[in-house]
């Protein structure tokens, strides 16, 4: 009997976080500070995140302890199955061997709540009351609104307003967990005021979101702090616990991956799964091509120039050096609403610029034919933003084809799209765009 599913018990999560600061050949830039230009320091966080937080996001070690706390409720999915996509295999005809991390296995649906739950629970222990934050297409939004239900904490969601009219039962997901959730732009935030000033009828945008949510943390008066789930090195961290678990599927499946992809709007679904590849390479493993999928209408990593930017439209948050199409850019209205955002990781902008990753932009048509590929053969119906990861490991297992090369393909199929069904509907009736 041939086995599709690597399934690990509850003792094998790991235990740490992964942390590639340390590995990174050039190093990191610091973040500037978006007043004086200086590198910030951790007390320049201190009115926006939680202090072990912040901690994180400046720390030198490579691993990182997971509180014992967050890895009681990651049981509840975690360790998420590594599947063999063997039907999708035989669709395609490829002699390529296809690997998928299903993380939709999670009560939110998506990877998200790898790092909402400790963001979160560090939160509490601060004494923090109430956590604000964006959210694109909704998935970010849901993970934070469940942890804060883990955790007692109030939560505040300022969503994209394209996402909040495409997908109200994100919205509502998001209330049955307790969340207040706001149409962004919004009249609550002179960030928000500015953009309807301009155009009453703003569709809005990562970056707008996220300057309202952290204008809502700074007038809190110290009761709020901000959560943001994606970009940062502490979130990117958080995701490594994919990878780490991908490391030891594959050991059951008696098989290494020569190709790892990922889809990328900020970057944190991508580096979770690569990033553990990467630290087995840098200690003398095998290479590996990781190739990023995102879209072709906010494509920072294949466009963008490398810069210090804003991670936010009004400017109030620290500058990072970063693939960017600028802080002011606003995306079309694409249904992979967590992939519009104008700049990428840090992390993930600094291996792509000394060449240890790739990047592939890749049409949204496209990406819902791949999708509509993979839900009929393996079942599930990818995400959007994850049916670009898919639409990438379809072409490398299309090239497999022409060249007989025998490749094993990993990509990470960040969530599931049981929320996203108008955007599928859309498709069937031809009305999406590229």
């Amino acid at each position: 009997m041939t086995t599709t599913k690597f399934v690990l018990p509850e003792s094998n999560i790991p235990t740490t976080w992964y942390n590639v600061v340390p590995d990174l050949p050039k190093g990191l830039p610091p973040m500037l500070h978006p007043g004086t230009r200086e590198p910030i320091t951790p007390a320049d966080l201190a009115p926006l995140f939680a202090s072990e937080l912040i901690a994180q996001e400046f720390a030198t070690d490579r691993d990182v302890d997971i509180p014992g706390p967050v890895l009681d409720i990651y049981r509840q999915w975690r360790p998420s199955p590594l599947i063999r996509a063997r039907r999708l295999e035989r669709d395609l005809d490829t002699p390529a061997r296809i690997y998928f991390k299903y993380e939709g296995v999670s009560p939110a649906g998506s990877h998200k709540p790898n790092t909402a739950v400790p963001q979160a629970y560090y939160s509490k222990l601060d004494g923090v009351r109430r956590l604000t934050t964006e959210t694109g297409a909704g998935q970010w939004g849901s993970s934070l609104s469940m942890a804060c239900a883990y955790f007692d904490l109030e939560c505040d969601v300022f969503m994209v307003r394209v996402s909040y009219d495409q997908k109200p039962y994100r919205r509502g997901l998001m209330e049955t967990f307790g969340a207040t959730v706001t149409a962004s732009p919004s009249d609550r935030t002179e960030a928000g005021r500015a953009v309807l000033a301009a155009d009453p009828d703003a569709t809005g945008s990562l970056g707008l979101a996220i300057s309202e949510a952290v204008e809502a943390a700074m007038v809190s008066g110290g009761s709020a702090r901000y959560a943001l789930g994606s970009v940062l090195n502490l979130v990117l961290m958080h995701q490594t616990i994919i990878g780490q678990e991908a490391l030891l599927q594959l050991e059951l499946a008696d098989d290494y991956p020569d190709v790892v992809v990922g889809a990328a709007g900020g970057g944190s679904n991508f580096a979770g799964l690569a990033l553990p590849f990467l630290r087995r390479q840098f200690e003398g493993g095998r290479t590996v091509r990781f190739l990023a999928a995102e879209p072709s209408s906010c494509p920072s990593l294949t466009e963008g120039s490398y810069d210090y930017d804003f991670g936010d439209t009004a400017g109030l948050t620290p500058l990072a050096k970063m693939h960017t199409l600028g802080h002011d850019f606003r995306p079309p209205a694409i249904h992979a609403g967590g992939l519009r955002y104008h700049g990428m990781a840090p992390i993930v902008s600094a291996l792509r610029e000394v060449d240890l990753i790739e990047a592939r932009a890749v049409p949204q048509t496209a990406c819902f034919e791949a999708g509509v590929r993979f839900a009929r053969s393996e079942g599930i119906v990818p995400a959007p933003e994850s049916s670009h990861a898919v639409r990438v490991a379809v072409d490398e297992a299309l090239r497999c084809r022409e060249t007989g090369e025998e490749k094993a393909i990993l990509f990470s199929l960040s969530g599931h799209g049981h929320f996203d069904m108008q955007a599928y509907i859309d498709y069937f009736a031809g009305k999406l765009t590229d």
